[in-house]
């Protein structure tokens, strides 16, 4: 808090960045959060019954859009975003007009570091996205550019520059993020290590993307950050991050962007119901043995050179391969490509995404 003839701090990237949430309640978790979240604008996604009120503390700033208004803006292609399903929280990436992006849900609370301080977990996700990334050589020390920190010996000096960072993947204390399986064997675990650390996902590797504390560039990566058909008529649900994870990683790869992941914890209040989960996940848990070999072999060319133009690719060959799973991805790729053309839509000067230049593209 500034003093009295002190000039106030500017939180870092305050006209820059948006935070969205989906919700199906009243936001009164965000008055733990005032304090880092009040200088920002909110974008929440209302899921469910569009009638209901939800009810926003005073003080912040922030646009609600529930069925009606996505409906309204997106009109037939509307169908791309999911219903009854925390999915629907990409639609406010797209109608964003900054340039970076910070979602969570609404039952993470702050947490606090082993000394006791309380985490201000946006703000690390913002050291995250500007500092460079590593994704083309491991360094043992983790994230070289952060304080106290360097390239190790035996670190190439070409690849010291890093690249870009497109995406900060938070973490979780309390309730882990367990699939339904793990959560029934394992029901009193809870996550108590505090590992202070972040590192780059390597080039290569795909991950299991979670939503629930996750910021990202939208101008790197935007239209890539599509969480599926998931939820209501749909034959799987809670895959919907992890989807748009493995989407995107696979796009950074071949365009030479970055991806970390480590701090910041957010404190993990609420564990959901397993048998409502396992229902949800019990294709994907057969289906994932499919879908990431599939990603771990797809191929981009150096022609898709925008993220769009990669998603587009991607749509293809999920229509090709993992159409013969299950009629659902034949759906889920014509999806991603009324996803892309809505984007595009919204945001018509991203119609041309940005190329990235740090690093080697994927041939």
């Amino acid at each position: 808090m500034a003093t009295s003839g002190s000039v106030p701090i500017t939180p870092a990237l305050k006209d820059e960045l948006d935070i969205v949430i989906p919700t199906i309640r009243n936001l009164d978790f965000l008055e733990m959060w005032r304090p880092f979240f009040q200088p920002y604008h909110l974008i929440i996604v209302q899921d469910g019954d569009p009638t209901r009120t939800i009810k926003v503390p005073e003080g912040f700033d922030y646009e609600l859009y529930n069925r009606n208004d996505i409906n309204r803006i997106l009109g037939p292609k509307a169908s791309c975003i999911s219903f009854k399903d925390s999915a629907c929280r990409c639609f406010g990436y797209m109608v964003s007009k900054k340039k970076y992006i910070y979602t969570i849900d609404d039952d993470c609370f702050v947490a606090k570091d082993p000394s006791g301080k309380e985490i201000n977990a946006l703000e690390q996700h913002i050291k995250n996205l500007l500092c460079p990334s590593t994704p083309f050589f491991f360094n043992t020390l983790y994230d070289p550019y952060r304080e106290g920190a360097d390239f190790v010996r035996g670190y190439p000096f070409s690849l010291r520059e890093g690249a870009k960072t497109a995406v900060s993947h938070g973490l979780w204390l309390n309730i882990p993020d367990y699939d339904a399986p793990t959560q029934m064997v394992k029901p009193l675990e809870r996550n108590t290590r505090y590992v202070d650390a972040v590192m780059t996902v390597p080039k290569g590797t795909l991950f299991p993307m979670c939503g629930m504390n996750l910021a990202f560039d939208r101008e790197l990566i935007g239209p890539a950050m599509y969480f599926g058909l998931m939820g209501d008529g749909q034959p799987i649900g809670r895959y919907d991050d992890m989807w748009a994870g493995w989407c995107m990683k696979v796009i950074c790869d071949h365009l030479g962007l970055g991806v970390k992941t480590g701090l910041p914890y957010i404190w993990h209040s609420k564990a959901s119901n397993p048998f409502v989960n396992l229902k949800k996940e019990y294709n994907g848990i057969f289906w994932q043995e499919e879908i990431i070999p599939f990603f771990q072999a797809a191929t981009l060319s150096k022609d898709h050179d925008t993220v769009q133009k990669c998603y587009i690719e991607l749509a293809k060959q999920v229509k090709e391969k993992l159409g013969k799973i299950d009629g659902y991805f034949v759906k889920l790729a014509d999806a991603m490509v009324t996803w892309i053309e809505a984007w595009d839509e919204q945001n018509p000067s991203s119609a041309s995404a940005t190329t990235a230049t740090n690093g080697p593209a994927k041939k």
